[in-house]
């Protein structure tokens, strides 16, 4: 018999259990890898299965390598199974033995995503549609959809309609669908499709599959969609077992079109089959579970579970609220400075946010006090694509260097090729000019090119002429060269990933909207030298370093100490989510449950108050707060729960460069770090009473709201918001 004795009571009867059907439902950090080795290893030893009799389906390469290891170490090699891979990694073997069935050779190609795009643009070349908006990303994300909603040719087109753009897709997809089959080439959707069709046309196809597992056992089973659940199910004789193991609280890819249900309604189709709970963690403390529990328990859909842990600790989860955004990301990098003074390594160290775009003052917060950083799975903001391009046409706007040039003048696509390209290069090293200026002159281009060229150079002339005079703030041009030069309409197009790239856009007019705010005095060329600091930083890869990322990304990961950033209505849950049904809310719980387990010992959430860009009004405290047990948190010094320390990003910079004479006290290893109070001019002696209208240096106009000692609660105008400001003598009644 195997040893059992390192196995909890649940545990040892889901790797014991000799029922049919079992589906494990395996809280975060309930252990369930090591369930799942030791299920197949009791198979293989105790119930003298054969190791080839096994299947053990997983959807990711680090996690098939992970149970291939772990095998390895407890068992012989000659009885480690033969069939542990990722669900495509499955159908390419079924397909390289019988896809002949299909009228295809056993050697038939596997695309990968750039041989995709390589085919969809041969199919615009084809189907004479160069000049169309659409990008070669955003149909390959069509065809994917439709090949995994199982929706043929002839039936995408009857969806098209009289649109153009959807009838241009189909028409691509179509020619997509024929060019494949006369290459014998199969994309990656293919792969699942193709053998799903092989079962369904070829029985006997199928009675030889079934024959050959006794065993199926699927991981992350909260995660498939259906196409995969139908070809699991195919796989599943009437005399086989089938074990599934997953958490229904952790579905967080529907968009992929991960369903639920199909974990949540497994015995409608496997009647008799036995359902065990894993609910105790061995990764994080009573008070992190017991916030994360508060949390879920929200969640109707969904299988009622408990986690729990015998893992003492006296630390509660950490709340912060800021006065700002950019005080939130300051206080986040001081803490993280604290801690790593401590002792703390800052691998030991994640920070988690909703989406992609809330990265940009955090990289900032980073840099300016020296941490090192990564953005794990992702790219840093200034870095991405589309904010690079916006910055390139701000540089147009000032410098009009050809460096600029050369990355914007093409994107959007507006038919200036690669030989057009190399003819301005070549008449500006004649002339020795720039290549701008080659532009201008317009001497050497004829015909459409003439026209396109004109065009560019009058657009790049009105946004300098607006710059010049002042009249409109920075943020308004920079939203208006979005629109002109047709960056957003490019964004937009990607259907992939179109909500992550507009948010980039927005992100950038915020933080171009906060220097001009903070810095009335400074130019836009100022504003680009300011952001040249933060992108030149060595690039090279440090193993000792803070990791940022997507909740996302975090999933199957844990760290030692985790912050959770921007937890506020509209960010996290996201708008979509809030507008959505109850399945989109749902969804967003999931996900903060999933960022809050991450955490082993060490939890802080965070949240910013002040005027959002992003959601156009002020932020507000997450539902997910709220839902918080507070009987196991307590609120950082200085949040604004507990009282208003700082009052605007100016102030939230000193507070940051005051840190290091914070870092240097000499104080009690465990206290949370207090905000720097900013020493404010003595108070004037003007008495100030709610639904005073005042007038304020920097944000003008504004109702007091809230008068609490020297703290005034004011509403300005957009773009300001609320904000909460110590009384001072520059802070005058209106009409005084």
């Amino acid at each position: 018999m195997i040893d059992t004795t390192l196995l909890n009571e649940n545990q040892k009867e889901a790797v014991l259990s000799d029922d049919q059907y079992l589906r494990i439902i395996a809280g975060a950090g309930s252990g369930k890898t090591r369930v799942l080795t030791t299920r197949i290893v009791h198979l293989i030893e105790d119930e003298d299965v054969r190791p080839y009799k096994i299947l053990a389906i997983t959807f990711t390469n680090k996690a098939a390598k992970e149970m291939k290891e772990r095998l390895s170490t407890m068992l012989h090699e000659e009885d480690e199974p033969r069939w542990i891979s990722t669900i495509h990694s499955l159908c390419v073997r079924i397909l390289r033995e019988d896809i002949s069935c299909l009228g295809y050779p056993k050697n038939f190609t596997i695309m990968d995503a750039d041989d995709q795009k390589s085919i969809v643009k041969e199919a615009m070349k084809q189907l004479d549609l160069k000049d169309s908006k659409l990008t070669p990303g955003e149909v390959v994300g069509y065809i994917s959809n439709n090949k995994t909603a199982q929706i043929s040719v002839d039936a995408a087109k009857k969806m098209a309609g009289s649109f153009t753009d959807d009838t241009d897709k189909a028409r691509i997809y179509e020619y997509y669908v024929n060019r494949l089959k006369e290459m014998y080439a199969l994309d990656f959707d293919d792969l699942i499709l193709k053998t799903v069709t092989l079962f369904s046309d070829f029985p006997s196809v199928l009675e030889k599959w079934q024959r050959r597992f006794e065993y199926v056992l699927v991981d992350e089973f909260q995660d498939i969609d259906n196409l995969q659940y139908q070809l699991i199910r195919f796989l599943v004789g009437k005399n086989a077992s089938l074990y599934v193991v997953g958490d229904p609280d952790q579905t967080i890819y529907t968009w992929r079109g991960a369903n639920v249900d199909i974990i949540m309604h497994f015995e409608k189709d496997f009647p008799n089959a036995k359902t065990i709970m894993l609910n105790e963690n061995y990764r994080s403390t009573d008070a992190i579970l017991r916030v994360s529990n508060s949390v879920i328990q929200n969640n109707k859909n969904r299988l009622k579970k408990e986690l729990y842990t015998s893992k003492k600790n006296e630390d509660k989860v950490i709340h912060f609220g800021a006065e700002s955004e950019e005080y939130e990301d300051a206080w986040i990098a001081g803490m993280i400075q604290k801690l790593h003074t401590q002792g703390k390594k800052y691998s030991d160290i994640a920070i988690l946010y909703r989406s992609n775009y809330l990265s940009r003052g955090l990289e900032k917060a980073m840099i300016d006090l020296r941490i090192p950083y990564i953005i794990y799975g992702g790219i840093r903001f200034y870095e991405r694509m589309e904010v690079k391009d916006a910055l390139c046409y701000l540089r147009m706007i000032v410098t009009a260097d050809d460096l600029a040039l050369q990355r914007i003048l093409n994107r959007p696509k507006r038919g200036i090729g690669g030989k057009t390209m190399d003819n301005i290069v070549e008449e500006a090293r004649r002339n020795n000019s720039t290549m701008y200026e080659v532009l201008k002159a317009n001497q050497i281009f004829s015909g459409k090119a003439k026209k396109t060229i004109e065009e560019f150079v009058s657009m790049i002339e009105g946004w300098k002429a607006i710059e010049r005079e002042g009249k409109m703030p920075l943020d308004e041009l920079l939203g208006k060269i979005f629109e002109e030069s047709g960056v957003k309409a490019m964004c937009e197009a990607d259907e992939e990933k179109r909500d992550e790239r507009l948010l980039n856009l927005k992100a950038l007019q915020e933080d171009l909207q906060n220097f001009t705010n903070d810095n009335p005095d400074l130019s836009l060329d100022e504003y680009l030298q300011n952001i040249a600091l933060y992108t030149d930083r060595d690039s090279g890869e440090v193993s000792e370093c803070v990791q940022l990322m997507t909740v996302h990304a975090a999933k199957g990961l844990e760290f030692d100490t985790v912050f959770v950033t921007d937890l506020n209505e509209g960010i996290f849950p996201n708008a979509r989510s809030i507008e959505d049904s109850s399945h989109g809310m749902e969804e967003e719980r999931r996900l903060a449950y999933v960022a809050f387990t991450r955490a082993k010992n060490h939890l802080y959430v965070c949240e910013a108050g002040g005027f959002s860009f992003i959601i156009q009004g002020p932020r507000q405290t997450s539902r997910f707060i709220k839902e918080m047990d507070h009987d196991y948190m307590v609120e950082a010094p200085g949040s604004f729960n507990q009282r208003g320390v700082i009052s605007s990003s100016r102030e939230a910079r000193i507070f940051k460069n005051s840190f290091a004479d914070f870092m240097s006290r000499k104080d009690d290893e465990d206290e949370i770090p207090s905000p720097i109070h900013v020493e404010q001019p003595k108070a004037n002696k003007v008495k100030f009473k709610k639904g005073d209208t005042v007038i304020h240096p920097k944000f003008g106009e504004g109702i007091i709201i809230k008068v609490k000692r020297e703290m005034l609660e004011i509403a300005f105008t957009y773009p300001y918001g609320l904000k909460k400001i110590a009384i001072f003598p520059g802070l005058k009644k209106k009409g005084e």
